[in-house]
């Protein structure tokens, strides 16, 4: 209803502006008129007077041509006499009235003159004082909107303090960018379980499962109470176990060992058994990555290729990338799921997506680095993180808006040492804005932020860098193996 008043206002000025237009021009119009009929009426005149003025003219030379006549007859009847003048000659009248004419329209001029400025003047002041009006009915209009505007924010807010708690936890899921805080990762103590070896770690969504693989052996443990409890020995594969990855969406996992790939299931006596065997590799299995929808497998091997298995009522190899040349060591899929990183020891990344076509991988871009590097992350989708062997600095590359291409942008310190070793992939976990990148002999953590910047919060030292592990998928667990300790340890989250 507000809203319309003002449109109306609007209106109404248009309407008063077209309206004072007209009736100045009609002025003008009656104007025009009326000084062509005061001119026609000042012809008649001008006529009239010069008749009357010839007239008294001619009578009163008369009466004195008489009166000289009779003088001059008693004086000298013989002297000369004076012509008469000619007042009857039409060029002396036609001047005459031109003259008088032009006077009488000099002053008529000045006062249309006059009265043309005096409308003026009176049409702008008028006008001013209407649209002044309308400027205090406008701010009339808008300060009563404001103050609705005020009052629906009042009993929103009222409406909304109940559920004040909820509303928090509401921001804190949807922008964690606004409340992080400083943290820690402490050493849950005594709580250590004594291992030799172990290439891969892993923790289900609702940590009540660790999965551990120890040379060719999986240990399965039970999680409770932060206590691990070991339930179950996988003796499937022949030689040792380098990947680990469970399922969100079902009771399975992934390991990844000499040339084979196992999907693991756990039957009505939770117990897991070996449900499928991947076959196709000539090498061992270096890495690999599950889609969110778990219907499509992506691994890396030391026979330089990446192949790509999906689901249909069987899982199958559909198609083998071949652009490494060396063994491949690290692999992340993007948000979106349409992209996949790569990274190797030729010293090279490829940047490969899915084509909307016909849904094959394609590589798009070839990356040369100066050294190679075992981890490689996607953060978002127009920016990866890729660590180098043997430096302590982590390099950016982002997505250029222009060409879709990925360069290096920036480079951030990190710690760790001159040797590395394969495994303990990079992992993001978006929820909490948290980069898990081990380098050399520490385990560094890092905060990544909605601008793009990264913040190192704690570097782990391990006094070796033999070191493999997990976070969970909410960051409150880092589980990790170390050739010093030869024990699994886990550290728990903790605020400072």
């Amino acid at each position: 209803m507000i809203f319309n008043n003002i449109e109306n206002v609007e209106i109404n000025e248009q309407n008063l502006k077209k309206e004072y237009q007209a009736q100045f021009e009609t002025c003008c119009s009656q104007l025009e008129e009326h000084l062509q009929s005061s001119f026609n009426r000042i012809d008649v005149l001008l006529d009239q007077t010069m008749d009357d003025i010839e007239q008294l003219f001619n009578y009163r030379l008369q009466q004195q041509q008489q009166q000289q006549q009779s003088r001059d007859t008693q004086q000298n009847s013989s002297l000369p006499q004076l012509s008469q003048p000619n007042i009857h000659n039409q060029q002396f009248n036609n001047q005459l009235i031109h003259q008088v004419t032009s006077l009488i329209k000099v002053s008529i001029e000045n006062q249309v003159k006059k009265k043309e400025e005096f409308l003026n003047q009176e049409f702008q002041k008028q006008f001013n004082q209407t649209n002044e009006k309308e400027k205090i009915q406008k701010q009339s209009f808008e300060e009563t909107i404001q103050a609705k505007d005020q009052q629906l924010q009042s009993e929103k807010l009222q409406i909304q303090q109940p559920k004040q708690i909820q509303t928090q936890q509401t921001i804190i899921q949807s922008s964690p960018q606004l409340i992080l805080k400083q943290f820690t990762y402490k050493l849950i103590h005594n709580n250590s379980i004594k291992q030799l070896y172990c290439n891969a770690i892993a923790i289900n969504k609702d940590y009540s499962i660790v999965i551990a693989g120890c040379r060719k052996q999986i240990k399965v443990f039970e999680f409770k109470q932060e206590v691990l409890k070991q339930t179950q020995l996988l003796t499937e594969h022949s030689n040792d176990v380098t990947t680990l990855n469970f399922m969100n969406k079902s009771n399975h996992f992934i390991s990844g060992s000499d040339k084979s790939i196992i999907i693991w299931s756990m039957n009505q006596s939770n117990q897991w058994i070996c449900q499928q065997k991947l076959n196709g590799n000539n090498n061992e299995i270096s890495c690999l990555v599950l889609n969110n929808n778990e219907d499509l497998i992506i691994s890396g091997s030391y026979d330089h290729t990446i192949k790509f298995w999906n689901k249909q009522n069987q899982w199958l190899c559909q198609q083998t990338i071949k652009d490494h040349n060396n063994m491949v060591c690290g692999l992340s899929l993007n948000y979106q799921q349409n992209k996949v990183i790569s990274c190797g020891q030729d010293e090279q990344i490829l940047i490969i997506e899915q084509s909307q076509q016909d849904s094959k991988w394609i590589v798009i871009q070839k990356i040369k680095v100066e050294q190679h590097g075992y981890r490689i992350c996607f953060i978002n989708d127009n920016q990866f993180t890729f660590q180098p062997y043997g430096i302590e600095q982590m390099h950016v590359y982002e997505m250029n808006n222009t060409n879709k291409q990925y360069s290096k942008t920036k480079d951030i310190l990190v710690k760790g040492g001159i040797d590395d070793y394969f495994f303990f992939p990079q992992q993001h976990i978006k929820s909490n804005c948290l980069l898990v990148n081990k380098n050399g002999k520490y385990v560094n953590l890092i905060r990544t932020k909605l601008n793009g910047e990264f913040k190192s919060e704690q570097s782990i030292e391990f006094g070796s860098h033999y070191i493999f592990g997990c976070m969970s998928d909410d960051a409150q667990y880092l589980i990790t193996w170390d050739y010093n300790s030869k024990a699994i340890q886990i550290r728990k989250y903790n605020e400072i």
